[in-house]
């Protein structure tokens, strides 16, 4: 379970601030702003920028019928408008008036699939045109239609009629002066990024003075700066937010070389390196690491984003400012998170999985984290975002990060972490025939005056991972008091069969040609039930792998994964 919620100075302080830029934010669009973002219309769109996003034709057919496959859910609109259903799921109708949909009428290709994008567009335009309020005026929702509306003008005009063309530019020109007033009150997250990036494209692909482009270019190198870490990952410390960040970024570099526009450095520099950071959260099997938000992978969707990656080179190893390791020998990866809690404002979608790692071998996953189900119920987030949904140790059943509670605060900040490790260092090994590194961390010492300190070490061509847990207070010595007990959790993919030999070792197999042994002397291993939320049909039951002992009479565990023949094991 989360630790308390922290209702210290700093927290009281945050919620100030949120709450005065939410007021400030209503106030840009309440009336008496609202005829700041009229202005000249311009008169055509100079670009439709690139759209990495795959598209599906058949989905377009669907919309055409009325039903509305968005967020995980399907609703039929039965004739009416989408934009008037009552009361739809929350991320369903954020999706929706985000129109990144329109990318499957562009695949369509036919007229009927661009008449009915065109009606779509002007449905949404004639029922939010009246005030700048709910779902489809947020920040972020603004920012991904301006992108959408942008990328697929091509389709949504095709055969207008002068009066929607001019309907259509109005609005879009309306959109983009409310984002740009309101971008630098948003918090300092992936959703600014991507306002910005907005802005950009905006001023590249409409008629805009040069002093626009250039002030879209000087925030956008600004807020990159900021968000994209030396080593390429993002401040969220999230897989899944490179991959949409790039899906973005990439487009907006094409978007700038085709008008002869030279991109910022900040943009190039960016690019080149959450690319790599992209390889080195992707496992044999061509999925992205479970952490801090991800869930279920689309293979396809990455391949899209690194065909752009001109170097296609192997992974990086370490990524010290990301806080991850990588250990990758044979046909064995393992990807580890070795890093602190993000900042507060990114932290919305962050793990208190804090020393947790993953394993596949043969393009297979064996040990994972439970992912997250972003289109399920809430309680379903809070419970993967825990400690004990990832494979690391847990101490009395609580998490090494605490999450905001209460309602207020969290409708104001969503779940965000307040708490969690402030010290934790990783030290790498890369000797000859092995990777590894030793890393620990401070996230149990308030609660419970224990540091966790974790070894992993990857040998015999990938084929033997050994690992170590060892728990000690501050001061380094042994733990000396009762009730801190220990949970080391292994997670195991869904898609592997496990059994238990007669000498309490557990057999992995994916029924190929290999399975992977699990051996523990200090503690006996005991397979219970689990939930992975990643899979793309939904939650599914898995099983995992838990060593229980107390630390104040086993300050160390040590286990090990054994490659076998099928034949052998």
């Amino acid at each position: 379970m989360a630790k308390a919620a922290d209702h210290s100075p700093r927290l009281w302080a945050l919620l100030a601030r949120e709450a005065w830029a939410r007021a400030r934010r209503t106030l840009r669009s309440g009336p008496a702003y609202r005829w700041r973002y009229m202005g000249r219309t311009p008169e055509r769109v100079l670009i439709a920028p690139p759209d990495l996003r795959l598209p599906d034709a058949q989905i377009a057919i669907e919309i055409y019928h009325g039903r509305f496959a968005l967020a995980g859910r399907i609703i039929e609109t039965g004739g009416n408008s989408p934009f008037g259903m009552d009361h739809p799921p929350l991320p369903w109708r954020r999706s929706l008036n985000s129109f990144r949909w329109l990318r499957h009428m562009r695949e369509a290709g036919t007229e009927l699939a661009a008449a009915n994008a065109r009606a779509l567009v002007s449905d949404w335009i004639t029922t939010n045109s009246g005030r700048l309020a709910g779902v489809a005026w947020e920040p972020d929702v603004t920012a991904r239609r301006i992108i959408a509306w942008l990328q697929h003008s091509t389709v949504v005009l095709q055969g207008a009629e002068l009066p929607f063309y001019r309907s259509f530019l109005r609005s879009l020109s309306f959109q983009i002066r409310y984002l740009r007033s309101i971008a630098g009150e948003m918090p300092e997250n992936e959703e600014r990024l991507r306002a910005r990036i907005a802005i950009a494209f905006a001023a590249l692909s409409l008629p805009t003075a040069p002093t626009a482009l250039r002030t879209a270019t000087r925030n956008l190198a600004r807020e990159l700066d900021r968000q994209i870490l030396a080593d390429g990952g993002h401040i969220s410390r999230s897989p899944l937010a490179i991959l949409e960040l790039l899906a973005d970024l990439l487009p907006l570099r094409q978007t700038y070389a085709n008008q002869a526009e030279a991109p910022p450095q900040a943009l190039m520099g960016a690019i080149d390196r959450m690319l790599p950071a992209l390889r080195f959260f992707r496992h044999q099997d061509g999925n992205l690491a479970r952490f801090n938000g991800m869930g279920a992978t689309i293979p396809d969707r990455i391949v899209a984003i690194l065909r752009h990656d001109d170097a296609a080179g192997q992974p990086l190893l370490h990524a010290p400012h990301s806080g991850f390791e990588r250990l990758c020998l044979g046909e064995t990866t393992v990807i580890a998170d070795t890093g602190r809690a993000p900042p507060f404002d990114a932290s919305g979608a962050a793990h208190a999985g804090c020393l947790s790692f993953e394993m596949s071998s043969q393009r297979r996953l064996f040990v994972v984290n439970a992912g997250v189900d972003n289109r399920g119920p809430a309680d379903f987030l809070t419970v993967a975002r825990a400690t004990a949904a990832h494979s690391t140790a847990c101490i009395n059943d609580t998490s090494s990060c605490g999450f905001l509670t209460g309602t207020r605060p969290v409708e104001l900040l969503g779940r965000r972490i307040t708490s969690g490790p402030q010290i934790v260092e990783s030290r790498r090994i890369d000797e000859r025939g092995m990777q590894g590194f030793v890393a620990h961390h401070d996230g149990y010492v308030p609660a419970f005056g224990l540091v966790h300190e974790r070894m992993l070490i990857l040998a015999d061509e990938g084929a033997t991972l050994v690992g170590r847990d060892r728990f000690y207070t501050p001061d380094g010595d042994q733990p000396r008091y009762h009730g801190d007990h220990v949970a080391v959790r292994f997670h195991i993919h869904p898609g592997v069969e496990i059994l238990r030999d007669d000498h309490d070792r557990i057999a992995l197999s994916t029924g190929g040609s290999e399975a992977w042994i699990f051996s523990c002397a200090e503690a006996k291993p005991v397979i219970e039930e689990s939930i992975y939320f990643a899979g793309l049909s939904g939650p599914r039951r898995n099983m995992q792998i838990v060593l229980s002992f107390d630390a104040s009479e086993t300050d160390v565990v040590r286990w090990r994964f054994k490659r076998m023949a099928i034949g052998n094991a």
